[in-house]
């Protein structure tokens, strides 16, 4: 995220003034921003960077392997796999803020590739609470304040503008209708078949 210095002093200045003011100036400076701004490192080569997919929906999900919603790396490959060629773009975000991803980036791409056949892109492990967040997950929690991740396996999806477009918290299924539907609604038009 690129604020400028003018804007950072005068949010400074504001929050100093009236806490609750520079919270929403801060807020409002967030908001302004996309999710295209935000890249993820890869564990192993180049960085995800969520710019080029611009104008394509996401679905950024929170993963842990040793948690009861892993089994939904299944659901979440079989989304990828139907809509990944309509510009639908899904990024798992291996964090152990909940303490069921203790492991390495191996570990990590043994659960996701081996035992579940992941084949959309996994992120190299991040925090998405504290002071320490990911800034595509501070920027999460300003957009959406309300849907943060209290748990693994919770999913923004983001739309075509850049904008959380929904939130679906971890006991939705990535199939589920509500999920499908959703995507759906931000997906480049299905191709016609030609005669």
């Amino acid at each position: 995220m690129k604020i400028d210095r003018r804007t950072t002093l005068t949010l400074m200045l504001a929050g100093a003034a009236s806490p609750a003011f520079g919270q929403a100036m801060i807020g409002q400076a967030m908001s302004s921003i996309t999710a295209f701004a935000f890249s993820f490192p890869s564990p192993h080569g180049e960085p995800i960077r969520l710019a080029d997919h611009a104008g394509k929906p996401m679905l950024i999900v929170n993963t842990a392997s040793l948690c009861g919603f892993t089994p939904q790396y299944r659901g979440l490959q079989e989304l990828w796999t139907t809509y990944r060629d309509r510009g639908l773009l899904i990024v798992g975000v291996p964090s152990n803020d909940f303490n069921q991803e203790p492991g390495d980036a191996n570990t990590i791409a043994e659960t996701a590739h081996h035992q579940y056949g992941v084949t959309f892109p996994i992120a190299a492990k991040a925090a998405l609470r504290g002071p320490n967040a990911h800034p595509f997950y501070k920027w999460a929690a300003a957009e959406r304040p309300k849907d943060l991740p209290r748990w693994n396996f919770h999913k923004y999806l983001i739309g075509r503008d850049g904008h959380i477009a929904d939130v679906f918290p971890e006991r939705i299924e990535p199939t589920d209708t509500r999920v499908v539907t959703a995507i759906a609604r931000q997906l480049d038009p299905a191709p016609r078949a030609t005669n």
